[in-house]
């Protein structure tokens, strides 16, 4: 079976193939270079180069699917110089080269390892740390040796109980590796807010970690780490989370190891197939996803495949775009519209969003002030409806306002929500902070309907949180999971 191998998976120039049509490959066998910033490939494969185009190096795989984890081993003499002839990049889906990413004195800084998971549907990276979490440990000892780092973080939610467990007895065995909560709000994953939740720094959209004595990185990228290192093993595989519109359920169902250039057709038909109709396949997350086809192949950056149902169809209302940088860009949200039959007459952008050559970064992600005005002038320019792809703070804030102006809301994840019976993305109903491993919980509860925040009084209960509210009443909550 043939199998596309893209020359481009990372952020940098395209690779240049260094095998030829004809060519017999191996697994692990180095087959396209840098030219540039950028990131080795190898064959995931046994078999032979039948072709190689502008942008992908396609093989005829003897087997797609070895029972044995064989391949050709990395040379190197020393960690860094593994790491770069691994070919790893930013597996969460940024794809900046690694070697290059972590060539950087830390000074005794942090190693930060980005465990939020912050895609809701995704599972690949918790359902690694609670598989295999002594492998990512070994990553982030590994990186923090190279990078001159006193300290490892897990910066991780505190609803994945079960990975926190784990990891915390891991971790008190471990001199300077620690634990740090994030609560469940988009977008706790975002490399800015990761440093500002666990450092308390707040960096410049234009700042990176490094301005903090930090490296982030991603779960997927340390197990890739400590492989390159300890296994001399390329970067071969991925690990996909799969969820939505398929037979035998909704859910999300993991697969590790998947071998880079499997099509999302191959995968999806894996997770039970297509269950009827369906409105589109998401490559990514439900936020910062895109559109793919069947025979898209994976690549080291892809973390998720999504299938949907088909779009609700508001017969050509008009319709006002709200760009944020945490969801889809205007390419994205008008594709959406479009699939939405609706027409753009309206676009804003969130007023904490700045350009960066061309991209769009929040200046304090998930933390917004309130987005009243640009509500308005999407109803100033005749739309009754609003298309959304806000963290959760700032969708929260545009609730308060687009509503009462006549606009109905929808959020860009609406569609996939739906499909897998979540909750839509509209009030913020949870705390924007949660109580670190140790600690005593302070909880704020926000009403959905009012927005009145009501403040905890009394201790803990028998499992209830007992609330006063100023009207004198008092009433009971079940404990979070993470209490």
């Amino acid at each position: 079976m043939k199998y596309t191998i893209l020359l481009k998976q990372h952020i940098g120039a395209p690779c240049a193939a260094c095998v030829k049509a004809g060519d017999k490959v191996e697994r692990g066998m180095l087959i396209a270079e840098p030219t540039g910033l950028g990131a080795a490939i190898h064959s995931p494969f046994d078999g032979k180069v039948a072709e190689i185009t502008e942008t992908a190096i396609i093989i005829d795989a003897e087997n797609a699917e070895p029972k044995e984890d064989k391949f050709i081993p990395l040379t190197g003499s020393d960690d860094m110089e593994l790491l770069k002839a691994a070919g790893l990049v930013g597996m969460g889906g940024a794809g900046f080269p690694t070697a290059v990413k972590v060539n950087v004195d830390l000074k005794g800084g942090y190693i930060l390892v980005n465990a939020a998971e912050c895609e809701p549907l995704l599972e690949h990276n918790i359902g690694q740390l609670e598989t295999d979490a002594p492998k990512i440990i070994e990553g982030v000892k590994i990186l923090k040796k190279l990078c001159n780092a006193k300290e490892g973080v897990f910066a991780i939610k505190a609803k994945h109980k079960k990975a926190v467990d784990i990891l915390a007895k891991l971790c008190e065995k471990e001199d300077g590796i620690r634990i740090h909560l994030l609560p469940d709000i988009y977008p706790m994953g975002e490399e800015r807010a990761v440093v500002r939740e666990v450092l308390g720094k707040l960096l410049s959209p234009t700042d990176l970690p490094s301005v903090a004595d930090s490296v982030v990185i991603n779960v997927e990228t340390v197990q890739r780490v400590a492989e390159a290192v300890l296994n001399k093993r390329p970067v071969i595989t991925k690990n996909v989370s799969v969820a939505g519109k398929l037979k035998g359920g909704t859910h999300t169902r993991v697969f590790y190891d998947v071998p880079i250039g499997t099509t999302v057709g191959e995968l999806i038909e894996r997770a039970g197939g297509i269950d009827g109709e369906y409105g589109e396949i998401v490559m990514g997350g439900p936020f910062t996803g895109k559109p793919t086809t069947l025979d898209a192949p994976i690549t080291k950056t892809t973390g998720g495949i999504i299938v949907t149902k088909p779009f609700e169809d508001l017969k050509g209302a008009k319709m006002g775009l709200l760009l944020c940088a945490c969801g889809g860009n205007e390419e994205r949200m008008r594709d959406i519209a479009k699939k939405m039959n609706a027409t753009v007459e309206c676009v804003q952008k969130c007023k904490q969003a700045q350009d960066i050559k061309g991209t769009l970064k929040c200046e304090n992600p998930g933390n917004c002030p309130g987005q009243a005005q640009k509500c308005m002038n999407i109803k100033k320019a005749g739309c009754t409806e609003i298309l959304i792809g806000n963290c959760s703070d700032c969708t929260n804030t545009v609730m308060g306002s687009a509503p009462k102006l006549g606009l109905n809301v929808h959020h860009q994840t609406d569609t996939i929500f739906d499909t897998v019976g979540k909750e839509r993305m509209r009030y913020l109903t949870t705390s924007k902070t949660v109580p670190q491993l140790g600690e005593e919980p302070e909880v704020t509860v926000t009403s959905s309907e009012s927005g009145c925040e009501y403040t905890v009084t009394q201790d803990v209960e028998d499992g209830l949180l007992h609330i006063d509210i100023k009207e004198g009443k008092n009433i009971e909550i079940e404990l979070p999971l993470f209490l």
